[in-house]
């Protein structure tokens, strides 16, 4: 993934309502949501959520498709993917990112 594509992806992340509509649609994978559903969740205004989704969909985090008469929003799971592999990237410098197991000490009283 290049630098430019992660920057734009998470741009559009960047601002709060268009954050909460991406964490809505993945929550539902491939069903995806319509414009609707979002609005009855969100309660975003339908002229806002316009703006927000195309943002979304040019930063290619969203897919759409036209059902008859309904656009259906869905995650574009491959650039999720992506995204997170460069974010992970060299993690670690090379080593196992999960903390050694820790010990409980029990106590009794």
């Amino acid at each position: 993934m290049k630098n430019t594509d992660a920057v734009s992806a998470f741009l559009a992340l960047g601002q709060e309502s268009r954050l909460n509509i991406f964490r809505l649609i993945v929550q539902k994978g491939d069903v995806g949501l319509t414009p609707t559903q979002i609005i009855e969740k969100l309660g975003i205004p339908n002229a806002t959520l316009s703006f927000h989704l195309k943002e979304l969909v040019q930063a290619n985090l969203l897919l759409v498709e036209r059902q008859s008469r309904n656009l259906i929003y869905r995650p574009n799971a491959a650039l999720v993917q992506d995204l997170s592999a460069f974010l992970l990237d060299n993690c670690c410098g090379g080593k196992s990112c999960s903390p050694a197991k820790m010990t409980r000490k029990v106590t009794t009283a």
